[in-house]
């Protein structure tokens, strides 16, 4: 039996993307809530992620790559069209990054400052990603329509991230700052379900792809699955507020793993929306084997480093281990 490499590829990019969103959305949710925080409750959010953050990012730079190695035509286009929301990005992790050791370091009004930087490379590094998420769903099209639309995407994934940051400090800590967490998390999900419903209703708007896609009766009937599932983790979230630590960050992962089965079914085949297939942006399939080859020996390893990780920092979090 012949394997379909590039759609091998395809499902390995789309599960390393979904692993960075949910692992690295966490942690930059908790950053965006660091603002309504005191001073004491921030060493403690920072601890909640300090072992994990900087690994979670790796999945980033394998969904890249793969796109890189395995899609070169596609990877080409979309990083020069997202050029500039790709810097923010970056910048925003750089900054994140470089506040997070030295608000460790600083002293007095220096280390307020680096723990506002520390929220607004976050917020900047979710902002981009979801404004690109925007870009590629209307094909890089120019124009103030889907440019807001970029920007709607933008607000609706800061909300999400900051949902899974919420439901991640309920999980990982006690006391006051979990009951701020709870307060949060609604907050969060009120966020989500607005965000949720006006990119739905702007997408077939903005997309005549998605919008043939979505509304190909009776062959899409099934689909309705897909909002029923995420309304009932929605609900599932909200209710176990108060009732259990770990269901609402179940819960807000599986709104996020529906939502991403959503997009995933929206723009499959194409890895350029409209133009590229993954069969068309694939690479050679001599290259897509020894790549596949690495892909399989790395893997591994990474997935056991993520495991054994929280595994072993697992339990509620302390402050001073990443504090002053």
């Amino acid at each position: 039996m012949t394997l379909d490499l590039p759609l091998i590829f395809a499902l390995l990019m789309g599960a390393a993307i979904l692993a960075y969103v949910v692992l690295d959305g966490y942690d930059l949710g908790v950053g965006m809530l660091m603002p309504a925080a005191t001073d004491h409750e921030q060493d403690v959010m920072v601890a909640s992620i300090g072992p994990f953050w900087d690994a979670n990012e790796t999945w980033l730079v394998l969904g890249v790559g793969i796109l890189l190695i395995a899609f070169p035509a596609a990877h080409g286009y979309i990083l020069g069209a997202l050029y500039l929301p790709v810097a923010a990005m970056l910048a925003g992790l750089m900054l994140r990054g470089v506040a997070f050791e030295l608000r460790v370091k600083a002293l007095g009004w220096h280390a307020e400052l680096w723990n506002w930087l520390f929220w607004f490379g976050s917020f900047l590094a979710s902002f981009a990603q979801g404004y690109m998420l925007g870009r590629y769903l209307t094909a890089f099209q120019p124009g103030w329509g889907y440019a807001l639309f970029s920007l709607l995407v933008g607000a609706a994934l800061c909300g999400g991230y900051v949902l899974l940051g919420a439901t991640w400090l309920i999980l990982r800590t006690e006391g006051e700052l979990q009951k701020k967490a709870r307060a949060w998390t609604k907050w969060g999900l009120l966020w989500v379900a607005l965000g949720v419903a006006l990119v739905s209703l702007a997408t077939p708007m903005v997309s005549e792809l998605v919008r043939n896609k979505w509304f190909d009766f009776p062959r899409t009937l099934g689909l309705m699955v897909l909002p029923l599932a995420t309304l009932a983790a929605w609900l599932w979230v909200w209710v176990s507020l108060g009732k259990s630590d770990w269901k609402p960050f179940a819960g807000a992962v599986a709104i996020y793993v529906l939502a991403f089965a959503g997009l995933a079914y929206s723009v499959f085949p194409y890895v350029v929306l409209g133009w590229l297939t993954i069969w068309d942006a694939a690479a050679h399939p001599s290259a897509l084997k020894v790549t596949l080859f690495g892909v399989v020996l790395v893997l591994p390893f990474l997935i056991g480093y993520t495991v054994f990780a929280y595994r072993v920092f697992r339990g509620k979090a302390k402050a001073g281990l990443y504090g002053h």
